[in-house]
């Protein structure tokens, strides 16, 4: 793991910037999916790939190491228009209501946006502060295999139904104040980290 990866990627004033954080432990086409999603139907200029120590609300048995996640993320995340980074790392950061509060002090000439796949937002509700979340910062949601009726149930997508963006708005997402999200119907790839990771060893596949 290079100094760099620890370090936030660059931007320029303006930038539109989506955030899409995971374990990424393996990182696979589903992943890249909903990345390459955010970036088209956002119209974003950069999305940060951001590989995450561990996910608080998962187990972390027979976890592959941070360097290996970034490496395979990059053999993955082959878009220029992606940043893969770990800068979480060295803030000693665990829950993404501080990497908001972090990249928004950092860069406040910046419009973000954080990315999720639909499959996350069932258990939004159990992150650190979803609702400063939701507040902090606009919300793409990507569909995912299953997870589309999260939508309806869900109590962020319940919460905040008032807030959300018609998709042929999408581009106007990183340009609103928060509260304001958007769901993304599109492609959708069935691969799952927990799959991959039972067959062993970290994929790089792209289908």
């Amino acid at each position: 793991m290079a100094a760099a990866d620890l370090r936030l990627p660059h931007t320029e004033s303006g930038m539109t910037v989506g955030l899409f954080g995971g374990s990424f432990d393996p990182p696979h086409a589903g992943h890249l999916l909903v990345a390459e999603t955010a970036l088209r139907r956002l119209q974003l200029d950069r999305l940060w790939w951001m590989v995450t120590p561990g996910n608080p609300l998962k187990r972390h048995e027979r976890a592959h190491s941070l360097g290996e996640r970034i490496a395979a993320s990059r053999r993955i995340a082959r878009d220029p228009h992606i940043d893969v980074t770990a800068f979480e790392v060295a803030h000693r950061i665990r829950y993404t209501a501080d990497t908001l509060a972090l990249v928004r002090r950092r860069r406040p000439d910046v419009n973000f946006v954080w990315i999720m796949g639909a499959d996350s937002l069932a258990s939004f509700h159990r992150w650190q502060d979803w609702r400063g979340i939701a507040r902090t910062m606009p919300i793409a949601v990507v569909d995912r295999p299953g997870a589309t009726l999260s939508i309806l149930s869900s109590p962020m997508a319940k919460t905040f139904a008032r807030f959300r963006l018609g998709e042929e708005n999408a581009s106007a997402l990183p340009f609103r104040k928060a509260p304001a999200w958007v769901f993304l119907h599109g492609p959708r790839s069935p691969l799952s980290s927990t799959a991959l990771r039972s067959g062993g060893g970290i994929a790089d596949r792209r289908s």
